[in-house]
């Protein structure tokens, strides 16, 4: 998983191509401190084929308004570039690999 600390995140998502998930999260939130792990574990699962990026809500306001983020956390997915899919909320690891399989055609 990766942070945006030293790189715009517009431009990360817009030239990643291949699979994608990006969580918006804040420090604060309960929820996203549960999910924290989930997405450890589904970032080593699928390592060679996704990338996991993490937005801290509080410090890019912005582009949690340009991506419609109302609530965290969010999860958004896309495939080379394109938003394919929105979860909203903790999600159990089980429903994410099947998202990731389904959605985003990415294989252990």
């Amino acid at each position: 998983m990766e942070n945006f600390e030293s790189r715009d995140p517009r431009e990360v998502i817009s030239k990643e191509k291949g699979a994608l998930i990006v969580d918006f999260f804040a420090s604060w939130c309960e929820p996203c401190k549960m999910l924290a792990p989930v997405l450890e574990s589904v970032g080593q699962k699928y390592s060679n084929n996704l990338k996991i990026l993490k937005v801290d809500i509080d410090k890019y306001p912005e582009l949690s308004t340009e991506y419609q983020v109302m609530s965290v956390p969010t999860l958004l997915f896309f495939s080379n570039g394109e938003l394919v899919n929105r979860e909203v909320g903790f999600i159990p690891e089980e429903k994410l690999c099947s998202i990731i399989e389904s959605e985003l055609t990415v294989k252990v």
